[in-house]
């Protein structure tokens, strides 16, 4: 069979498919859409909540815009890289553009579970600043805005924000309550939930505070040991996934010959794609094991 036998048959295979993708989507397309749409607007106000909880004022179309230059701009990028192989250029562009439009929640996510916990580990001094300003006769208000003078963000942001609408005329107890939803965490809710009591039964702030206090801190010190035990694990799995991309890495320098099946054959293909998969499930597997809550 001549070559241009097999370059006719390659551009026929390559017609049929195209027209195949087009009667699909053509047959599918407003249930895609409805879908699509689903996606980026669930997408989309999640992040835009989100950045509202730390106070971080975004217009919903640019994270809707940021979702999709991310998404489709990295899968062009992709495309563009794995050209003239059609097959894995195809493949592995709509796998980045999945990753671009799943990274960026997981990304905000982590964002704000770190700002959680900056707030809670600020808890322990901003508490005892607070019951120390009642012990020498403050009051509640009084002592939280003496936290906003002397710490740092994140406590002082939303003890002022708490502050400010307790100014314009909301209630103590419900401009906390919002703040434990900004900050969803079980000792803030504990927080929160003991100052709203005892302003309606009574009874000693400080030595609630006090307790608190002490009940935070040997969280965070459980925690802190759970996460010294299991760091070993989560780098020894960290570096068991770095072998197989550093030794690709590797050949591919020292014998480029050899690794070029890899990246012009289809069941090279195939096995990078299959690698790539394994390498996505051994991640989400060793950070499922080595995460304890307490």
């Amino acid at each position: 069979m001549t070559e241009e036998k097999l370059l006719l048959y390659k551009w026929l295979g390559l017609l049929c498919f195209g027209i195949l993708l087009f009667t699909v989507f053509y047959n599918y397309a407003v249930r895609f859409l409805d879908w699509l749409r689903f996606q980026s607007i669930g997408t989309r106000d999640y992040i835009v909540e989100r950045l509202g909880m730390m106070f971080i004022d975004i217009a919903p179309h640019k994270v809707l815009l940021g979702l999709f230059l991310l998404s489709f701009g990295l899968g062009l990028i992709v495309f563009i890289l794995f050209l003239p192989q059609v097959v894995p250029a195809v493949l592995f562009g709509l796998m980045a553009v999945v990753i671009g439009w799943k990274s960026p929640k997981p990304l905000v996510d982590w964002w704000y579970r770190r700002r959680v916990e900056q707030f809670v580990f600020q808890m322990v001094d901003g508490l005892n600043l607070v019951a120390n300003g009642m012990k020498s006769g403050q009051s509640v208000v009084q002592a939280m805005d003496m936290v906003t003078r002397e710490m740092k963000d994140p406590i002082r942001e939303e003890f002022r924000f708490v502050l400010n609408q307790n100014k314009l005329g909301t209630s103590l107890e419900e401009a906390l309550t919002d703040m434990a939803k900004r900050i969803q965490s079980d000792d803030v809710e504990m927080f929160v939930t003991s100052v709203n009591i005892l302003k309606e039964t009574g009874g000693n702030l400080a030595e609630t505070f006090d307790t608190i206090v002490n009940t935070i801190r040997e969280r965070i010190k459980v925690e802190k040991k759970i996460q010294s035990l299991t760091a070993q694990g989560f780098y020894q799995g960290m570096a068991v996934l770095s072998v197989p991309p550093l030794m690709i890495v590797m050949l591919q320098q020292s014998d480029p010959d050899f690794m070029k099946p890899m990246f012009t054959s289809p069941i090279g293909w195939v096995i990078l794609f299959i690698a790539l998969g394994l390498e996505v499930i051994g991640f989400f597997v060793i950070m499922k094991i080595v995460k304890i809550d307490v």
